[in-house]
């Protein structure tokens, strides 16, 4: 948002992902380059990760970097989609979430199935629990 409200880009929220993952990976793939160089610790959280992220860094970066990604099952989503919608504003304060629909989510997520099993990135299933640890 930074960016966008710095009128560094002409790009808005509601503007297409793909246009925002093209505009904000290089600039995040270098914060993430320099982290490793300084050894130090980041998590990286987003939807603006391109699936093919591994092909910007060579070996000595890669083995510095743990990826997963969190994609909830069909029967998750319908069993907890009113959970879903409760918590939609824990993390960050959504003006409007009317386009937030059972069917819009269970979309997105076989959109990010599909694509994670496509590109072969660590992803996690949540089917059961949303209860999630990773070893690092």
């Amino acid at each position: 948002m930074g960016l966008i409200r710095s009128g560094n880009t002409s790009l808005t929220p509601i503007s297409d992902d793909s246009d925002l993952t093209s505009y904000l990976w290089p600039i995040v793939r270098e914060i993430i380059k320099t982290a490793i160089e300084n050894k130090q610790n980041l998590i990286v959280e987003g939807c603006y990760i391109p699936f093919e992220w591994q092909k910007d860094f060579d070996s000595d970066y890669l083995e510095n970097i743990k990826y997963f990604c969190l994609v909830m099952s069909e029967e998750y989503i319908r069993n907890h989609f009113a959970d879903i919608e409760k918590y939609a504003n824990t993390i960050e304060n959504r003006l409007d979430d009317e386009w937030c629909t059972m069917e819009s989510v269970l979309a997105d997520n076989a959109e990010m199935l599909d694509l994670a099993q496509r590109y072969n990135v660590n992803y996690i299933l949540i089917e059961d629990k949303y209860e999630i640890n990773i070893d690092l």
